[in-house]
């Protein structure tokens, strides 16, 4: 469906909207107004078909098709499946041998990652931020060595907190993309980074469907002396590390060839018996 602008819905999409015989929709009250939008009048069942009862209706819906009917999923905005309702029937009838068939519209991922000028050539969507501290940090951690450009939603009310703990866990300086209101009114794109995402995201009421795009992790950032390599390396022995881990650690850190953080060590071992 649509993300905001109903000039965006495609010939193939009303055609099928008005032929369909059955019709899982996520919010049935915003599918009727879209309907009434675009001068739609269809005569399917409407189903309700949502996050909190896409695991109860699959048997219904999939009793649906193998009766011969057939049976379009729509959701408020954008793709199905992704992070909305749609993967598990899509499985489901997979599984059972039922055809299933996509007719291409909106994606706020695609729409996101055109728009943020970072590199699209290798990315990766992560969903929906989690909403909780403690796990939105841990998140934020798991993607500090991504090397693809990532793509993530986000609740308007949570972004201020959400780009706080991406600066601690990728660096301030990160380069970003937070795209507002795609396609409506009121659309709004900032470019910048992480840093001056939260500058701006405190600057003012941030309201309206949120999509982030993330550069990714560049391994040649990280700079770190030979010094510190041989400090890190000698701290995490002192912690009871075997070596040959250490070094493993180490080099992992930072992106660094095992043998280098080897050869420095060895030789700072070397030092220490001449002396």
């Amino acid at each position: 469906m649509p993300l905001g602008n109903i000039g965006d819905a495609s010939d193939r999409l009303k055609s099928t909207l008005s032929s369909a015989s059955h019709i899982a929709a996520e919010d049935s009250r915003k599918f009727s107004r879209l309907c009434k939008d675009l001068g739609i009048e269809h005569k399917a069942r409407v189903i309700s078909f949502f996050e909190g009862n896409e695991s109860e209706r699959i048997n219904e819906l999939i009793a649906i098709l193998e009766s011969g009917n057939d049976l379009v999923v729509v959701t408020d905005a954008g793709m199905p499946s992704v992070s909305d309702p749609g993967y598990r029937i899509a499985r489901e009838c997979v599984k059972r041998n039922i055809a299933v068939r996509v007719i291409p519209g909106p994606s706020a991922v695609i729409s996101a990652l055109a728009l943020s000028g970072l590199p699209t050539d290798r990315f990766c969507f992560e969903g929906f931020v989690p909403r909780t501290s403690g796990a939105r940090e841990s998140f934020y951690q798991s993607l500090a060595r991504e090397e693809r450009t990532i793509v993530l939603f986000e609740a308007p009310h949570r972004i201020s907190e959400s780009l706080s703990a991406a600066a601690k866990a990728l660096s301030g300086d990160r380069e970003i993309a937070v795209c507002r209101e795609m396609t409506k009114t009121f659309e709004e794109t900032f470019r910048g980074t992480i840093d001056q995402a939260i500058i701006w995201s405190k600057s003012k009421e941030i309201l309206g469907e949120i999509t982030i795009v993330i550069a990714g992790f560049n391994p040649g950032s990280i700079t770190v002396s030979e010094t510190d390599l041989i400090r890190e390396v000698l701290a995490a022995e002192a912690g009871g590390m075997m070596r040959k881990d250490a070094i493993h650690d180490v080099a992992q850190r930072y992106d660094l060839p095992k043998r280098h953080v080897f050869d420095r060590s060895e030789e700072h071992t070397s030092e220490l018996q001449s002396h």
